[in-house]
């Protein structure tokens, strides 16, 4: 070897012999190296020359990493103490300088922290991101390594590392996002303007996130019911009348909406009936909206819900999707009793016929049932209790002549 190390074993050699004078028995070999005879300075210098000095490796995904190392040996000692003939083994020693700090730049340079996975959700539904392994160092087996290494006469070591697994996995994520439930109810697609009104509450509601424990507004997340606001006029109930406004067909939106929390276990915060049913849902399972009523429901799980709204050919359908609890959820309704309509309103016209058939009343209720893994039910909890207002009939009647106006008299 002909390194620093080797000059500076050397001079320290020659220091330590050159105050002793004399010269190496004869005959005396070390390490395969003939000293016997020669000045003792020069005896070491020639068996350091003929050494092996071997370096250390350690080899690691990041690359290769070389330890500066100390060398000593016993080539002085032994020349001493050698006799006439004798033929002895230089034991060289190695030592990583700095064995900590080197152990821990090692481990700084293969270490990758994980990269847990991630998803986005708008309108057009789920996009997952998977996470990355990440690469963590087992630092005191190196330091062990390399001591051993170094003692058995080994030139590299190979760094042990370990995978280290994100926290959130695409998988997880998937088993966060399964469908919860879903509910679909049908609407007359011919008639544009409740057509359009139905569509555009459920795209403004598609691809909204609920945290955990937080609350979903109806009316804060589809906006008034306005023309500025993109709304058609379509026919209303107002005051137990069809009549025609803005934004007429929205609460079949809000009541598709409000079946499909239900099916979800959702917490219903606020929901209230039309004055008159309506035939797409049974009764007290619509979900009524206006200026002065709202749908409201919480997410109670502790992870977030997503919710999904579609309208088209004649469907209007939303979805829910989060993390399942184990349970199933259903609802029931159930007609308490019907009330008589009011009498018919007669009105005149050309012909005789019937312009609306009456509609009787109902006092109705309905419930949330909710079912366990093994199918049993766990629990029938009342939702609400409605009384809907009967429907006036109205019947046309042509003009009387007098004779017979008599004749229905007689």
């Amino acid at each position: 070897m002909k390194d620093m190390k080797f000059w500076t074993l050397l001079l320290a050699g020659s220091f330590f012999l050159g105050g002793c004078g004399g010269k190496v028995k004869e005959g005396v070999t070390l390490s395969g190296t003939e000293v016997g005879g020669l000045e003792y300075s020069e005896a070491l210098r020639r068996v350091r020359e003929n050494l092996s000095y071997l370096p250390l490796e350690v080899r690691t995904p990041a690359g290769n990493f070389s330890c500066e190392i100390d060398y000593s040996d016993d080539a002085e000692t032994l020349l001493r103490r050698a006799k006439r003939g004798e033929s002895l083994t230089v034991t060289v020693r190695r030592e990583c300088v700095s064995l900590e700090e080197f152990a821990d730049m090692v481990c700084r340079s293969n270490a990758k922290e994980p990269v847990s996975a991630a998803l986005t959700f708008d309108k057009t539904g789920f996009t997952y991101f998977p996470g990355t392994v990440g690469t963590a160092c087992d630092r005191a087996r190196l330091v062990r390594d390399i001591g051993a290494a170094l003692s058995d006469g080994e030139t590299h070591v190979s760094l042990a590392v370990r995978d280290v697994a994100p926290a959130v996995t695409e998988e997880t994520l998937r088993a966060r996002t399964r469908e919860l439930a879903s509910f679909t109810t049908e609407f007359d697609a011919e008639n544009l303007p409740r057509s359009r009104n139905i569509a555009l509450a459920a795209e403004r509601i598609a691809g909204t996130e609920l945290a955990g424990g937080a609350q979903f507004s109806f009316n804060e997340t589809v906006g008034s019911r306005t023309a500025e606001n993109g709304f058609y006029e379509a026919n209303i109930i107002a005051d137990g009348e069809f009549v025609r406004g803005v934004g007429g067909g929205v609460c079949q939106a809000s009541t598709t909406l409000f079946g499909a929390a239900l099916r979800a276990g959702l917490d219903i915060v606020e929901s209230n009936a039309h004055s008159l049913s309506v035939g797409y849902v049974a009764p007290s399972l619509d979900a009524m909206v206006s200026d002065y009523s709202d749908l409201k429901f919480k997410n109670p799980y502790p992870y977030p819900i997503y919710l999904m709204g579609k309208a088209e050919n004649g469907r209007v359908t939303f979805t829910v999707y989060g993390m399942p609890d184990g349970l199933r959820y259903e609802v029931e309704s159930e007609v308490l009793f019907r009330i008589d309509p009011p009498e018919p309103k007669v009105v005149e016209g050309t012909e005789d016929r019937t312009v609306r058939e009456g509609k009787a009343g109902i006092a109705s209720a309905s419930y949330r049932l909710v079912y366990g893994a093994d199918g049993a039910l766990l629990a029938r909890t009342l939702l609400r209790r409605d009384t809907y207002a009967g429907v006036r009939g109205i019947l046309e009647r042509a003009p009387r002549s007098d004779a017979i106006l008599e004749e229905e008299g007689a």
